[in-house]
């Protein structure tokens, strides 16, 4: 089968690898539509993983051939199917209360580091091996493309959850990518008042037309005084952080009113130590917290919430590339002003 595999950084090569095998309790998928994630583009200039790689874990796929002990009345060959990629062990303390989406052990397979051969999610190729209980069926009229956004919107669910927004409430959400504006739909399905914070001009535009009620510059004049002059100086109930940046994450604290909730939903990158006002947090009841990939039940809200219609992923599809033109595919993706960027394998 073919794989675009990252021999090193910045250097794809479309290559010729062995065709999975499955075990009993796994099937085999043909991957349709697999999404370029921020991670993939990180691979690319350079990461601390393992190469040669095959990335790719946002990805549409149909179930080809299914193990002896795959249970056909839950999956069958033809069905429509998005994995759940954490690779939770399911004996650890996460896994064993409810928090497999942080499982201990999930760096620590194949999927990041192997030194006797390719590393990577495999959505970046032409066939995966999955364990049968990590699959979604979703209907076959819901789009492939936008199928392939399960991934990053049940990150972005996960978020919403433990933010609790309640209707009425004003959200910050910092930074107008594809995670961002997301975080712009959801918020908006809860019933709160979007701010969304964004450098670009661009983007402060499009985010109008997804959703958020207010844009602000926060290169314009101080982003945590323009938040509280919007909120009648309480700040906001709930702060979405989506950017990577240290000193940002410091103001989202800051913009956070008293009773309120700030997530970290990006990693922060350097991961700089910054510095909090620890007494007003304890005064003030601030709860600030993080969110880390999504839950196997998000993963299932995030399918629920595509092939439904509630949650429209299609305005955020930047361009859509054969496998044959990876390279292409993740300079686009690199690019500051595009969102996502879809690599096709099949229909």
């Amino acid at each position: 089968m073919k794989a675009c595999v990252l021999v090193e950084p910045g250097k794809y090569s479309i290559e010729d690898i062995p065709m999975p095998e499955i075990k009993e309790d796994e099937v085999l998928v043909r991957v349709l539509t697999s999404g370029v994630c921020v991670n993939d583009v990180r691979d690319y200039k350079g990461s601390k993983w393992s190469y040669p790689r095959v990335g790719g874990h946002e990805y549409s796929a149909v179930v080809e051939k299914i193990g002896s002990e795959v249970d056909p009345s839950m999956v069958q060959v033809g069905d429509h199917v998005i994995p759940y990629i954490i690779d939770d062990c399911g004996m650890c303390y996460d896994c064993k209360h409810h928090h497999e989406n942080i499982c201990a052990n999930f760096t620590k397979g194949t999927s990041y580091f192997n030194p006797d051969g390719l590393s990577g999610f495999f959505g970046f190729s032409e066939y995966v091996a999955v364990p049968a209980r990590h699959l979604y069926v979703y209907p076959k009229e819901t789009p492939d493309a936008e199928a392939a956004f399960t991934e990053p919107l049940a990150c972005v669910i996960n978020s919403i959850n433990r933010s609790n927004i309640k209707m009425g409430d004003d959200v910050v959400v910092i930074g107008g990518g594809v995670m961002g504006l997301l975080h712009v739909l959801c918020a908006k399905k809860q019933g709160a008042r979007v701010i969304l914070s964004e450098t670009d001009a661009a983007r402060r535009e499009f985010g109008l037309k997804m959703g958020a009620d207010v844009v602000i510059n926060p290169l314009e004049s101080d982003p945590v005084e323009q938040v509280k002059k919007l909120t009648g100086g309480r700040g906001a109930n709930v702060v979405e952080n989506t950017t990577a940046i240290p000193s940002v994450a410091a103001q989202s604290i800051e913009m956070t009113a008293k009773s309120g909730v700030c997530n970290m939903f990006s990693s922060i990158h350097p991961n700089d130590p910054i510095l909090v006002d620890a007494g007003r947090l304890h005064s003030q009841e601030i709860v600030v917290t993080g969110t880390q990939n999504g839950t196997i039940e998000t993963f299932a809200q995030a399918i629920d919430c595509i092939s439904k219609g509630i949650i429209n992923v299609k305005p955020l599809i930047e361009a859509v590339y054969p496998y044959q033109e990876i390279k292409d595919a993740m300079e686009c993706a690199c690019r500051p002003d595009t969102y996502k960027v879809m690599v096709q394998f099949s229909k």
